[in-house]
């Protein structure tokens, strides 16, 4: 990485007890709103697009942005996902320009980060550097796929001091036991996935889900983010009813994928984005202190 950002390190360091996530989600429950989190992949259509994605999905009303880093190997990401990490590949994406592009986006912006990814091109990096870096270009959260919790002391030992936060999964399939030890680990919010099986295949069943979220709820005071299965506003409304952020992505880079090659792309994701806002936004949900 750059001088720069190893120079602002130091600052990165002290201003890690205020993470951007925990603000969020705090400023959002204070309003009774629900958190919208769009995905976007690194290099599609181009690295250079993607910033103005990411600046575009804000102004729509993102709330935090979740930004995905192509690798080679993916075993969580549906069709959708893995052709648009392939054109990420092709673009020149890496987990070195991720890290330069939030640098650039963060000169103009504090919406939250959190940066998806797996685990390989992390641990080729150096955990440390990594860390350090990731802290300096200023994201706020990490969430590695195929790294569970139960594994990932090597990583949290230089991201957790570094004030990153690991966002932790938690499916359908996750019993009491590994419930308990997701939550001893995890930081930031929850990421609960609705379905089984990959991102993009089946939809959401909003009504299986939210006694699973509202169960979860009297386990942790994290936020509880759903994702996987949502592509539609309504489903989105939905899921706004129970949970405290919405995560959508393959609707997203789908879009990205049928537009490729128009001018107003970024454009076409924009409203999409607004109308998911605005779907939650419709959503009463009770103030802080009354959920």
């Amino acid at each position: 990485m750059s001088a720069t950002l190893y120079g602002t390190w130091s600052k990165s360091i002290s201003a890690s007890k205020k993470n951007r996530i925990d603000e969020v989600f705090a400023a959002l429950r204070q309003r009774g709103e629900v958190g919208l989190i769009p995905f976007l992949t690194l290099g599609d259509p181009s690295v250079e697009a993607t910033l103005t994605l990411m600046r575009k999905v804000e102004e729509a009303g993102a709330d935090l942005i979740e930004l995905g880093v192509p690798f080679s190997d993916p075993t969580a990401d549906g069709p959708v996902l893995q052709h648009s990490l392939e054109v990420g590949l092709r673009s020149g994406a890496t987990l070195t320009r991720a890290l330069e592009l939030v640098q650039q986006f963060r000169r103009s912006s504090q919406t939250p980060i959190v940066l998806y990814g797996y685990y390989n091109p992390i641990f080729r990096y150096g955990l440390e550097a990594f860390a350090r870096d990731a802290a300096a270009a200023g994201i706020d959260g990490l969430l590695v796929v195929d790294l569970p919790p139960d594994e990932a002391d090597e990583l949290l030992q230089w991201t957790r001091p570094a004030g990153l936060h690991f966002v932790c999964l938690l499916a359908p399939t996750s019993g009491p036991e590994r419930i308990r030890l997701v939550l001893q680990h995890a930081a930031g919010f929850i990421y609960y996935v609705s379905v089984t099986g990959v991102t993009g295949v089946k939809p959401i069943q909003p009504w299986e889900v939210r006694p699973v979220i509202l169960a979860l709820r009297q386990e942790t005071e994290l936020p509880i983010g759903v994702g996987f299965g949502i592509s539609t506003a309504e489903q989105a409304a939905a899921v706004a009813a129970f949970a405290d952020a919405v995560v959508v992505g393959s609707a997203l880079m789908r879009l990205v994928d049928q537009h490729r090659d128009q001018s107003d792309v970024d454009e076409v994701v924009a409203q999409f984005v607004r109308r998911l806002k605005e779907a939650t936004r419709n959503v009463k949900r009770p103030l802080a202190g009354a959920m």
